[in-house]
């Protein structure tokens, strides 16, 4: 190429400006509406600390917006009712809930989780709305990826791996709960409830979501230059979270509306609203 060439500067498209004639905007308003729909849900549910938990008919049910349950009213809680000393750094214009203890470690996970930004960045700040079309120009001047302040942040997300997964044992311990319902003698047998099916089926989904998880699937052996000289049982497991990793989005989803569903079907029973069917 001769010194004197002259190269076209690139041309930005404007906010929405696209050659594309495919709906392409279906995608990013669904996840807007459905990630939106989530977060007013779940903030207003773990707000409310009450009707979290269900004991009637034998049953023995905790919501998983509250689960480990460190201090609170219900059976399940750890420790009782919340001590003294709490309750007076407790901010006096935010009622007291079990879930607001527990609920940064599940949703700093959502939050930082690979799939879950690539998601939020186009639905919710448009950057860019989707491929190949045009973002707001305002991003496009000031974003320089992940390694500044305030998304240098979403690195931690290899740390609320380790703690999602420590989550996924207690709400599988919540689910063999379920299991034990109290009969009228006084003790407890092997029964099972629609409940009980709700329950189990929720660390189910988030097992397939976390156990996909691409910071996972890069301490399995995704660091490695050749992953054939790995020992077997590494192998094993990089390829059982590639496995899960190609549907990462399937299991990111149907785990966050499964969530969601587990604590709004404990809080109907427990406020009496619906019955919690025996199956066994």
């Amino acid at each position: 190429m001769s010194e004197s060439a002259k190269l076209p500067l690139p041309q930005f498209r404007r906010l929405g400006q696209t050659s594309r004639r495919d709906a392409w905007w279906v995608q990013p308003a669904g996840v807007f509406a459905g990630l939106m729909a989530f977060i007013v849900y779940s903030t207003w549910a773990a707000h409310q600390g009450d009707h979290y938990w269900l004991a009637s008919g034998g049953a023995d049910y905790l919501s998983p917006f509250y689960s480990p349950e460190i201090f609170g009213s219900s059976p399940h809680s750890w420790f009782g009712e919340p001590p003294a000393w709490l309750m007076r750094v407790w901010p006096s214009f935010l009622p007291f809930s079990p879930a607001i203890l527990i609920l940064w470690a599940p949703g700093g996970f959502r939050l930082t989780c690979y799939y879950y930004r690539g998601a939020y960045y186009k639905a919710f700040w448009a950057d860019p709305p989707s491929c190949a079309v045009g973002e707001p120009a305002f991003r496009r001047k000031r974003y320089r990826g992940e390694h500044s302040f305030p998304l240098i942040l979403q690195n931690i997300h290899r740390y609320f791996l380790f703690i999602a997964i420590g989550f996924i044992f207690l709400l599988f311990y919540d689910a063999y709960r379920a299991f034990w319902f109290l009969g009228i003698d006084g003790r407890r047998g092997l029964g099972v409830g629609v409940g009980t099916i709700v329950l189990l089926i929720n660390p189910i989904l988030l097992s397939l979501y976390i156990f996909g998880c691409h910071t996972l699937r890069h301490i399995m052996g995704g660091k490695k230059d050749c992953i054939s000289s790995c020992p077997k049982a590494m192998q094993g497991a990089y390829r059982g979270v590639t496995c899960l990793n190609r549907r990462h989005m399937l299991f990111a989803w149907l785990s966050l509306f499964w969530v969601g569903f587990a604590d709004a079907y404990v809080r109907l029973c427990s406020m009496g609203l619906i019955s919690d069917w025996r199956l066994l």
